[in-house]
């Protein structure tokens, strides 16, 4: 299969402009919809960034590619757990505690931080529980859980493939 033969490094170029592009895709979203990013949202983006550092990591230092893409597959499994903790929360609103009414989380300490040092790329100001965008009957949460668990899969065939 010529697929299998292209290197290791330009399927880590691929990763970065996937994860990337996903990034640009949410903020383009978020300004022609009016769009309001909830904590868990933003969260979410900085973990497409991790990833997207990571794998262009993996495009300058091919010879670390079990490591780099142990990492993605790592920060895809976390990012795969908080969109599937959101789309819990917008499932069931009722159960949930929202975001911003309990003392803050690390996650929401780290989000309001980065929102106060760039507000077009962090600033949260949206609920968790809202389903504001949907696609296909699926809320952005949903389609977030789904890319992050094919980049975290992706990331471990990459790492396991001979260089």
């Amino acid at each position: 299969m010529p697929w299998l033969e292209v290197p290791r490094r330009a399927w880590f170029a691929t990763l970065a402009l996937a994860a990337f592009g996903l990034v640009a895709v949410g903020l383009e979203l978020q300004t022609l919809l009016r769009l309001a990013p909830c904590p868990l949202c933003i969260f979410q983006r900085l973990l497409y960034l991790v990833i997207g550092v990571l794998a262009l990591l993996g495009v300058g230092l091919p010879a670390g590619g079990l490591v780099w893409g142990g990492l993605i597959a790592l920060t895809g499994l976390g990012g795969l757990g908080v969109a599937a903790y959101q789309s819990w929360m917008q499932a069931f609103p009722h159960l949930a505690t929202e975001c911003g009414y309990a003392e803050p989380s690390a996650v929401e300490r780290l989000v309001d931080f980065l929102g106060m040092e760039w507000p077009g790329m962090f600033l949260a100001t949206g609920f968790c529980t809202s389903r504001d965008w949907e696609f296909l009957g699926l809320s952005m949460a949903n389609w977030s859980a789904f890319v992050f668990a094919g980049f975290a899969a992706f990331a471990l065939w990459l790492a396991a493939r001979r260089s």
